[in-house]
């Protein structure tokens, strides 16, 4: 095979790589959450979102700062983002009016047309993740002044609403880091497409391992949903009129007694 022809071929086969899993990633979070990580932090949120809640009074200030927390991580990211396509943008501006040099430790295609798409894609990456990171943001600022909002218990939309609006800040920041990793394999590119190929093969391992949850992490949070809900319906429980007055008679007898 020639030299010029691994792009066109290897560069293509590592992108279906990644392509392939991600798809998979997409229809078992869809299908088991739970056997994602993805899966089982959205549902630690929105019992988070449940607990701070019950009590806005008692726990804003702890729910606040989490989120503030949050902000400024994606804040952070949202900011390498942008640097670093400014710093894409100046480079290639600079390179193209000058002479154009090909460095020896990349094999593969060296024609102008190449380089360019090469870094337009790194470009377009950190674009992505700095959109994501915008959005992710928004959502955790709106969702900030919603947790603090006083609301009964029973009162179950709003909790979703709040719940709901906070696990869409967190796809979007899962997102944005998504761009991050997809920029490795594409940096690679430019030494050549067999560096990036197997990143790509590297990167879905790695993927892999970072996205999947363990039987013993899913029995864990299984465990304490079910302790929570347990605890749920006691209080309930204990709030309802007929154990306040089987109460009430029980101190009767006793002072009787």
């Amino acid at each position: 095979m020639e030299e010029d022809q691994l792009d066109y071929i290897l560069v293509p086969m590592g992108l279906l790589v990644l392509g392939l899993y991600h798809c998979w990633l997409l229809f078992t979070i869809l299908g088991h959450p739970k056997r994602t990580v993805i899966g089982v932090n959205a549902e630690s949120r929105k019992q988070w979102v449940f607990f701070m809640m019950a009590d806005p009074l008692k726990n804003g200030v702890l729910a606040v700062q989490t989120i503030r927390n949050n902000i400024m991580a994606s804040t952070l990211l949202a900011t390498t983002a942008i640097t670093l396509s400014s710093i894409i943008s100046v480079f290639v501006s600079g390179t193209s009016n000058s002479s154009n040099t090909t460095s020896a430790l990349v094999y593969g295609n060296k024609t102008g047309i190449i380089s360019s798409i090469k870094y337009f894609t790194i470009l377009l990456c950190f674009l992505v993740a700095f959109l994501c990171n915008v959005q992710s943001i928004r959502y955790y600022a709106h969702v900030s002044f919603l947790v603090t909002v006083p609301s009964s218990k029973g009162n179950n939309d709003s909790i979703q609403y709040v719940a709901r609006n906070l696990n869409r800040g967190s796809l979007f920041w899962s997102l944005g880091l998504r761009a991050f990793y997809f920029s490795f394999p594409l940096f690679l590119w430019t030494f050549g497409p067999i560096p990036m190929f197997v990143c790509c093969f590297i990167m879905s391992f790695v993927l892999y391992f970072l996205d999947t949850t363990t039987s013993f992490t899913r029995q864990l949070h299984t465990l304490s949903f079910r302790e929570e809900v347990k605890r749920d319906n006691v209080e309930s429980v204990g709030q309802s009129p007929f154990f306040c007055v089987s109460c009430w008679l029980n101190c009767c007898c006793l002072r009787i007694l």
